[in-house]
């Protein structure tokens, strides 16, 4: 197999740390052996990763993610999480400079998602509905980013980042491109009254995203005052703390008791599903991005008999990944202030409990080289 190498910053160790996941709550630090990249792969040194409300869903053992009675086991452990990520290339298997336009020093990111690449999904252009459905560190054969250095496999879908981005703006690529296909999937017209449920990492994304597209209002609705301080700055026209404030007559009062064109739902609250089918308009459009913990239930004859609604999923941010990286690069959408938190690799016992603390807490993320 040729490679071809070099260093960054000294020699390509031999052996790395990294977060080894076995089970619900048993995750571990562990010295392993640095993987080498095999034909179209690329061995990569990790800048940072990022927490995801789905890592953490996934750490405390979310049937979602590790299954039930009713949904089968999506996680394949022994695995290294980490799907939010930005790296630098220090090696390549034969033919993945060639495959992926890569040299060794460029900095990259992989789309979360690894297709197959021979499902109908694939086939017909929309890998990120992949039959297969791997994803960066959710199963073993794909391990993530929470080690000081990861794999972009041969069926990966790599992108070049500038290196001028800072670190703490360059990890938000991945959740950047969520955001952007679940504002696609709004279809917003100028005129809408568009709501944003949720100014965490995504919904503050989907404000930035939906400001480009200047709807009639951006109303945000969070439980923090901090985060709604934030919305602001990305766009948001009026913000809504619905621990203090009555969401519901606001939006009413705002568009003469029809209820809002758009309601995009960004929380992981499973009742906001509820509260959002009251807040929409007839005839209107419903995002939901959210993965939840638990199951949630509404009253499906909302969507049908009484608002002949248009509910729409969003999943991960196929094609966007240029956008996302091009946005962040000129500040076209301003991420700076997400990134909160910053944790050593060694610490990230501290770091999903840090995520997880509320407060003003938002992003955080592990530089395997230390804070």
């Amino acid at each position: 197999m040729a490679m071809t190498q070099e260093a960054i910053g000294g020699r390509i160790a031999t052996t790395m740390q990294a977060v080894v996941c076995y089970a619900p709550r048993d995750y571990r630090l562990e010295t392993l052996d640095v993987p080498k990249p095999g034909p179209l792969e690329v061995l990569t040194k990790v800048e940072a990763s990022g927490i995801c409300a789905g890592d953490l869903k996934t750490f405390h053992g979310a049937p979602s993610f590790w299954g039930d009675a009713e949904q089968p086991q999506y996680i394949k452990a022994p695995m290294t999480p980490g799907h939010e990520f930005i790296c630098r290339v220090v090696a390549l298997g034969d033919g993945a400079g060639e495959k992926h336009g890569i040299a060794v020093g460029d900095r990259v990111i992989s789309e979360q998602i690894v297709p197959c690449w021979h499902c109908r999904f694939c086939n017909s252009g929309d890998y990120w509905m992949c039959q297969k459905h791997d994803l960066y560190g959710f199963q073993n054969n794909v391990n993530g980013s929470m080690a000081d250095y990861m794999i972009y496999t041969k069926e990966a879908i790599v992108h070049k980042v500038p290196d001028a981005v800072p670190i703490e703006e360059a990890i938000l690529v991945e959740p950047l491109a969520c955001s952007l296909h679940a504002v696609e999937r709004a279809s917003v017209k100028p005129d809408d009254v568009v709501v944003v449920a949720g100014a965490g990492t995504l919904g503050l994304g989907m404000i930035g995203a939906l400001r480009l597209l200047n709807p009639k209002r951006i109303v945000v609705l969070d439980t923090r005052d901090s985060r709604l301080e934030l919305s602001k700055r990305m766009g948001a026209d009026v913000v809504i703390n619905t621990m203090t404030e009555d969401a519901q007559q606001a939006i009413m009062d705002m568009t003469d008791g029809y209820g809002c064109d758009v309601f995009i739902e960004a929380t992981g609250y499973a009742p906001m599903v509820n509260i959002g089918m009251k807040m929409i308009r007839k005839l209107g459009r419903f995002v939901e991005f959210s993965v939840f913990r638990d199951e949630t239930t509404l009253d499906w004859s909302i969507i049908g008999d009484r608002k002949e609604l248009d509910v729409l999923g969003s999943h991960l941010g196929p094609y966007c990944y240029p956008r996302a990286i091009r946005y962040i690069a000129d500040r076209t959408i301003d991420v700076r202030g997400i990134v909160t938190d910053q944790f050593a690799l060694a610490d990230f016992a501290d770091a999903f409990a840090k995520a997880e603390s509320g407060g003003d807490v938002l992003k955080v993320i592990l530089r395997p080289s230390g804070r």
